[in-house]
């Protein structure tokens, strides 16, 4: 993969065309995320790689093209509800709902209150319990410090709890 990198940065579209095949599914998913329609994912994922192929030769290090398109996913996704005036992330973030084994009205009550959340916090619950990421790794994608993904990680779930607890969401 590494590989691929390098002769991307030389300017191979094949290599780059080839990097993206292996993130293709990935970029997609986390486009949903955030837009919630399959269409304007794909408008984000577009975006998303045109502005990482003309700016490939940025990338420092090979070995975190993985993490770098990633945030430039994140921001083309961010821009776009920006521009949509839409604050709106994935339909099924019940699936988050499902791993804690709660029923379905207190996953819909789950989601309803995941909605919403400010974008930043969305973000960071999204990153943190859908996604898997640690909070270096969140830290890293959205380009602030770890102190605060873990600020807006304490508040996003402290509003959360507060919101199960009324079951007034």
């Amino acid at each position: 993969m590494v590989d691929l990198v390098k002769k991307a940065k030389k300017g191979n579209a094949k290599a780059f065309q080839e990097l993206i095949q292996f993130e293709k599914a990935r970029l997609y998913r986390m486009a949903y995320l955030y837009v919630k329609n399959e269409n304007d994912a794909l408008d984000v994922v577009q975006e998303a790689v045109y502005k990482a192929y003309v700016s490939i030769d940025k990338l420092k290090q090979p070995h975190y093209f993985s993490t770098w398109i990633t945030r430039i996913l994140i921001h083309a996704a961010l821009d776009f509800i920006r521009k949509h005036e839409k604050m709106t992330l994935k339909d099924d973030l019940d699936d988050v709902a499902k791993e804690q084994d709660l029923g379905i009205e207190d996953r819909m009550d789950l989601v309803r209150a995941i909605e919403r959340l400010d974008v930043p916090y969305k973000t960071v619950i999204i990153l943190r319990y859908y996604k898997d990421l640690t909070v270096k790794q969140i830290a890293e994608l959205l380009e602030c410090p770890e102190g605060t993904v873990k600020v807006r990680l304490h508040r996003a779930i402290s509003y959360l709890k507060t919101e199960m607890k009324k079951g007034c969401v």
